[in-house]
């Protein structure tokens, strides 16, 4: 974890750590995934990187659009399509 951090001090990265009404915005949003029959066990990452965007106002980077356009449409995408 010290060589992680370390890594990550180096390289002039800001961790921001996810802020509550994120977690309770991505946990709504995996159940609303769910409920539509969704079962990969894989997207909760994406899940909480689209509810963090979308507190905090970020845009994010993307290859999965459809994904992000469904459950977080307030986020502004970056894709491969835009650029």
């Amino acid at each position: 974890m010290q060589a992680l951090d370390s890594a990550i001090e180096d390289m002039g990265l800001l961790v921001q750590e996810l802020p509550r009404p994120a977690l309770f915005l991505a946990g709504r949003a995996f159940l609303k995934y769910r409920r539509e029959g969704g079962s990969k066990s894989n997207v909760l990452p994406d899940f909480f990187i689209g509810a963090h965007a979308a507190v905090q106002g970020w845009d994010v980077l993307t290859r999965d659009a459809r994904r992000y356009r469904s459950y977080f449409p307030t986020v502004s995408l970056i894709t491969p399509e835009a650029a």
